[in-house]
């Protein structure tokens, strides 16, 4: 997001020189720089003890290729218990251990967002309202099924690497 008007007072930014920074929105009013916002969510390649990832079809999203778990971070929340809930609401699987792999910038969407390797027990999977379809897939098959170079993608490629 990107700020033409001050959120606090409503008044119209200019542009200022901060630092090393460059120019960026400022409010002269408030005198404070209003840097450009993004949202933060994560991303999960779900893996179980067999080498399979749990793969989701949002149809919202593409009607053809799979998606990993994703989700937006709350307000309070941090990044692995966002994970955890996003994999438990989408998937019904409870994580048992959680890894940090890498973070990704989402430029069209204005997001970043931080990407992790999620073990659990493969277990049936009970989807969420918003998964349209979801099944384990074997490692081997997995990239295949996602979209050539999408942040899914390259989690899932990085976490088979592993």
């Amino acid at each position: 997001m990107h700020f033409t008007y001050c959120p606090y007072c409503g008044e119209k930014s200019v542009k200022k020189e901060i630092g090393d920074e460059g120019w960026i929105p400022y409010c002269n009013g408030c005198q404070i720089p209003l840097w450009d916002m993004f949202t933060t969510s994560i991303i999960c390649a779900v893996v179980n003890e067999y080498n399979e990832v749990a793969l989701l079809q949002q149809n919202y999203v593409s009607t053809t290729k799979y998606v990993c778990v994703a989700g937006i971070m709350q307000m309070g929340e941090n990044a692995e218990e966002t994970a955890k809930r996003e994999i438990k609401e989408e998937l019904g699987l409870e994580v048992l251990d959680l890894k940090y792999i890498h973070s990704y910038a989402y430029e069209k969407k204005e997001m970043l967002m931080l990407g992790f390797r999620a073990k659990v027990k493969k277990a049936e999977l009970q989807l969420s309202q918003e998964v349209d379809s979801a099944e384990w897939v074997p490692f081997e098959n997995a990239l295949e099924k996602l979209r050539e170079g999408s942040i899914a993608w390259q989690l899932v490629k990085r976490v088979i690497g592993e």
